[in-house]
């Protein structure tokens, strides 16, 4: 009977949509984490009936015909990249971007990738790199006798060295943004990767039009709503549950014709 397979496609969706769900729910507290979506999409019809055809060779045509649906399948899981709360820290080398942009860091095979974890902190070298260690680009060294950085919403990052009135710039952060921030891959570590569904990247300074403020000592918090994915969750279940049981009343029917027949 067709309607267990149709059933096991919504079974397998609904699966697919709890998993969703339950890295996001484990992601509640995750620097600047992007809820996703799970997104479906029906399958091919099967044509009992065509429509506009003609009805047994007259003039007249069948006006709506039947065409049964086969399931459903996974047209996408996406990322949806809304601002979250901005919490304080007071942690100097602790940025939050509030608006549209990524950090740029030079991840370990030389190539860039974006991240809007501004959780930074100094290397060895002086270095601000990531929690993982990639240098932030552009690389800018902290002087080792320096006692407060200071970086402004524009990204100029200044250090205050000893003995000096005035503060020493020593570097300027920039952003990248993408015409499809949806398109980008995510590699985990709060790190994702350009594709050709992202577009290529546009660089500028913070503060520029379409591009995001920079906010010292906060961190952008996960977008991640609990009340709404444990609402999600609920939905799930029961749709999950009603295909079940579709798939029980199939069985049932099958069996009922097999003893009848026997």
């Amino acid at each position: 009977m067709r309607a267990l397979s149709i059933a096991a496609t919504g079974m397998a969706a609904q699966d697919l949509n709890v998993q969703v769900i339950a890295n996001n729910i484990a992601n509640i507290n995750t620097t600047a984490f992007k809820r996703a979506r799970a997104e479906f999409t029906d399958l091919i019809y099967q044509a009992e009936r065509l429509q506009g055809v003609s009805s047994r060779g007259q003039n007249n045509t069948i006006p709506e015909g039947a065409q049964l649906g086969l399931g459903v399948r996974t047209a996408a899981i996406r990322n949806l990249h809304i601002q979250g709360a901005l919490a304080n820290t007071g942690n100097q080398l602790d940025l939050a971007l509030t608006g549209r942009g990524w950090f740029q860091v030079t991840g370990s095979d030389g190539g860039t990738l974006y991240t809007r974890a501004g959780a930074f902190n100094t290397n060895a070298n002086g270095q601000i790199v990531t929690t993982d260690g990639y240098v932030v680009s552009p690389a800018m060294t902290v002087p080792s006798n320096a006692v407060n950085v200071t970086i402004n919403q524009s990204g100029q990052v200044s250090a205050t060295i000893p003995n000096q009135t005035a503060q020493q710039q020593i570097g300027q952060l920039t952003l990248a943004t993408f015409a499809n921030d949806a398109g980008l891959l995510p590699l985990g570590g709060n790190l994702y990767q350009q594709t050709d569904a992202s577009g290529t990247p546009v660089t500028g300074l913070p503060g520029d039009p379409g591009f995001a403020l920079i906010s010292q000592g906060y961190l952008e918090s996960s977008n991640v709503d609990p009340v709404k994915e444990i609402t999600d969750l609920i939905s799930a279940q029961r749709a999950y549950e009603m295909n079940s049981k579709v798939i029980q009343a199939a069985s049932d029917m099958a069996s009922t014709v097999s003893k009848n027949l026997g």
